[in-house]
């Protein structure tokens, strides 16, 4: 498998990685089943994809310890990315950025994924009440105390614009520029894929020219570019889909033309081939820094998902790819 770098001085990692979020968060959770995510992850590892990206707020708590039961036996196949800065009450989630709480944060996770080193640790969101440079400051003593190796930043998105004619990434930009000051940035994430491109204007290009590197979130489109939704179908009530206008029937139907797209190109390729490893490959078509981490908790996805780093698609392929209908329905 094709190896990508995060970061000077970060380990290498496979083109695709692993999204363990839905695993025990935001999808539906009458079908999460522990002991079939297991299996995911180890399947994931047995292909030789490396990296496992969680965070302390998935569950809560509870996509780290069921990562840590895979790492306390696999340790050494693995590169642990996990996230700080987010408290999950009830109702709400709220920023905590406070250096106190993030070193206590940090220890907490090292146990609950049963390592001594957190290879990427990223700042979820950053706390309104707290200068971000503090709390890069504390993530940053964390890699000094050897407790982690990198550093990466998850970008603001959509919600963290002030101007209606800001672009989607300035919020992100301004805070790398800020906390590249005080610790080098290794890697940042940000949703990317075929039909949420965005970051290919201002961050991607950002991250290029500075080995910095980029995590695509998403790069599935939750699920849609795979070709197996079917609209009207319905989400569970706890299934974060359930409130995103893209995924009302109305939006599905009216977006199904790129995934036809998508399979009419997955069928150049071979009858194997599928519309999500298409939408993969795309994404890791974007540049040599960029991983690709879409989520799953089923070992055939994860199969399926690290396949299509062997997947390369023509300049035709891409011409059709950019000339795809634009996704209706905002995604925020």
């Amino acid at each position: 498998m094709e190896r990508r770098t995060i970061g000077a001085g970060a380990l290498a990692v496979g083109a695709v990685g692993l999204g363990c979020m839905p695993m025990s968060w935001a999808y539906n959770a009458s079908r999460r089943r522990g002991e079939e995510s297991l299996r995911a992850v180890h399947r994931a590892l047995d292909l030789g994809t490396t990296l496992l990206d969680t965070a302390d707020m998935y569950g809560p708590f509870t996509n780290e310890l069921l990562l840590g039961r895979v790492l306390k036996e696999r340790r050494g196949d693995a590169f642990v990315s996990t996230k700080v800065g987010l408290l999950v009450g009830e109702q709400h989630i709220v920023a905590n950025g406070r250096p106190g709480y993030v070193r206590r944060a940090c220890d907490a996770s090292l146990r609950r994924l049963q390592t001594d080193v957190i290879d990427l640790y990223q700042l979820h969101r950053a706390d309104p009440e707290v200068p971000v440079e503090e709390t890069w400051g504390a993530m940053a003593e964390l890699v000094r105390a050897g407790k982690v190796r990198a550093l990466g930043l998850c970008a603001v998105g959509a919600r963290g614009r002030r101007r209606s004619d800001a672009g989607l990434h300035d919020g992100t930009l301004r805070q790398l520029r800020r906390v590249q000051q005080v610790f080098p940035v290794a890697a940042v994430q940000a949703e990317l894929s075929v039909w949420s491109p965005e970051a290919l204007d201002g961050l991607l290009p950002w991250c290029e020219a500075r080995g910095v590197g980029f995590l695509a979130a998403m790069p599935l489109g939750n699920g849609f570019l795979t070709g197996t939704l079917t609209p009207g179908e319905g989400f569970e009530p706890d299934d974060l889909r359930a409130r995103h206008p893209r995924f009302t029937a109305e939006m599905m139907a009216a977006n199904q033309p790129i995934v036809a797209g998508l399979r009419r190109i997955a069928r150049r390729h071979g009858e194997d081939v599928t519309p999500g490893q298409v939408a993969l490959a795309w994404v890791l078509a974007q540049g040599r820094h960029v991983v690709a981490v879409p989520g799953t908790k089923r070992d055939r996805w994860a199969a399926q998902n690290a396949s299509a780093a062997a997947l390369t698609l023509t300049s035709q392929d891409l011409t059709e790819i950019s000339r795809l209908p634009t996704a209706q329905g905002s995604w925020d």
